[in-house]
């Protein structure tokens, strides 16, 4: 009987777990699959983007809701720093709510937009905020959904293009999942490409798979209350990932939160106790390490806390280290698994925690209202 996660089809089928386990198990090959995409098309990339990479002033927005904005956050300080321009990270949801102190006139820009579906009512908004408030604004849409709405805004228009995932990327599960490190990948094979990085970050969730989900199980067991992620830099946008989906699978029943490790003492860490478990999601850069093992020494004196799990490329069983952006794929993968294993321990049902329908899978009741430049 063929198994996901340990819990057989049956099992997860019957307490609604199996969209959720089957997408999180499937990203190793789509990590590759999207790579493989991306330098398939590449020339028709590259003959759209390079020319607005040669506007000395191009302003460039990573963009998105909730999780699809955590895509930005996760990979723009690693962007910046091996294209040597400036990438932003702004969430949709800032960009409709401020969007005059987010978007500049006559700064031309060229907005990235993530999403899953593509339908979320900010993500639209903002796309059309952009061409209105900027004079010279151009798009790349990265997104599961060709028949979303930010997929079909790009048809037929010169300051678009759309990058689609692989199929099976559109996840049928509430929580974002293997769409969110999909968009990740495509980015980063976009502007910045390592497939040998890249192909070890996928051995490494690999080989998670098959020697360490056992265990995490029962790790998972632990009686916590409140599950803390720590990350510097760009992984403190996977921390706030992990946050999110521990939040949303356990419907709200763990409470989390994430910071970086110096941000972590500044008045956050107040909340530990012997109910809180740390993820520590540990950087391979030599200098961000020493303020890293700082703190995890500072915690692990202290001796509150329920656990301490760090993330690393000896935790993953390798001798060798990735750049931090590419470790975040499987210590994300490793937090998506920790998230599905409390969830199903609950007795909450994964593909769909709030069956009430305060929360939904596509973001429903927001009303998107006009704006005036002249005010």
């Amino acid at each position: 009987m063929s198994e996901l996660l340990s819990y057989t089809t049956q099992e997860l089928k019957s307490q609604n777990g199996y969209w959720t386990a089957r997408e999180i198990c499937q990203q190793p090959r789509i990590w590759r699959e999207a790579a493989n995409h991306i330098e398939d098309i590449s020339a028709n990339i590259y003959t759209w983007l390079i020319p607005l990479l040669q506007k000395n002033n191009l302003r460039i927005i990573l963009t998105g809701a909730g999780t699809s904005a955590y895509v930005g956050e996760a990979i723009a300080p690693h962007l910046s720093q091996q294209t040597g321009r400036v990438f932003e990270a702004i969430s949709t949801t800032d960009i409709v709510g401020n969007a005059k102190q987010y978007l500049i006139k006559d700064i031309p820009t060229l907005l990235v937009s993530y999403g899953r579906s593509g339908n979320s009512p900010e993500s639209v908004a903002a796309v059309n905020l952009a061409n209105k408030i900027i004079d010279n604004c151009y798009h790349l849409v990265i997104t599961c959904n060709p028949e979303g709405n930010l997929a079909l805004s790009a048809k037929n228009k010169n300051n678009f293009l759309s990058v689609l995932m692989p199929e099976g990327t559109l996840d049928q599960s509430f929580a974002m999942t293997s769409s969110f490190t999909s968009m990740i990948v495509s980015t980063l094979a976009i502007f910045c490409p390592e497939q040998k990085q890249l192909e070890h970050a996928a051995q490494w969730a690999e080989g998670f798979l098959e020697n360490g989900v056992q265990g995490l199980k029962m790790q998972a067991l632990q009686p916590t209350k409140r599950l803390v992620f720590l990350g510097a830099g760009g992984l403190q946008g996977i921390a706030r990932e992990a946050a999110l989906k521990v939040l949303e699978l356990t419907s709200g029943q763990v409470l989390s939160y994430c910071e970086s490790p110096l941000g972590f003492r500044h008045g956050p860490k107040s909340l530990m106790n012997a109910d809180t478990e740390v993820v520590f999601l540990c950087s391979s850069d030599t200098y961000t390490k020493s303020y890293d093992q700082d703190l995890l020494d500072e915690l692990q004196r202290e001796n509150q806390a329920l656990a301490i799990t760090t993330l690393n490329n000896q935790f993953f069983g390798q001798t060798t280290e990735l750049d931090d952006v590419w470790a975040s794929l499987p210590y994300i993968f490793y937090c998506q698994i920790l998230a599905f294993f409390k969830s199903m321990q609950a007795n909450i049902t994964p593909d769909n925690p709030c069956p009430s329908g305060e929360v939904n899978r596509v973001v429903q009741g927001v009303t998107i209202y006009s704006l005036s430049l002249d005010t």
